[in-house]
């Protein structure tokens, strides 16, 4: 017998499976957004598929936007609440937001973080 659990430390949605709909690339690039704009908010994902393992507070994951299999990195959170369920093999849960990287910021993550040329959303690498 051997177990598919799958440990994370990126927390990588998309919009339907509940990234923050206040998070818009377009308007950050305006006028940027903090952790501060979000504080004390709890935001939910579900059905993450696989079961998955977060890293928990104190120690941070990063938020990435999956747009049509394409990752922009968002900066970082806390995941607060993880749910398995085992039979559909899915994975929700909930985070708070803790840091939000600057447009900057955002166009060296991806190449820093990851480096795969096939999901930078920025086309930075």
């Amino acid at each position: 017998m051997g177990s598919l659990i799958e440990i994370n430390d990126t927390l990588q949605i998309s919009s339907e499976q509940g990234f923050p709909k206040e998070l818009d690339y377009e308007k950050h690039k305006i006028k940027p957004f903090t952790a501060g704009d979000f504080k004390d908010r709890i935001f939910e994902f579900r059905d993450k598929p696989k079961i998955r393992i977060y890293k928990l507070p104190p120690v941070r994951n990063f938020l990435v936007q999956n747009i049509n299999g394409k990752w922009l990195y968002w900066g970082l959170i806390y995941i607060t609440e993880v749910v398995h369920d085992n039979l559909k093999g899915t994975t929700s849960g909930k985070f708070k937001i803790i840091y939000i990287y600057t447009p900057e910021e955002m166009k060296y993550a991806h190449r820093l973080i990851d480096r795969n040329k096939e999901t930078d959303f920025l086309g930075v690498i």
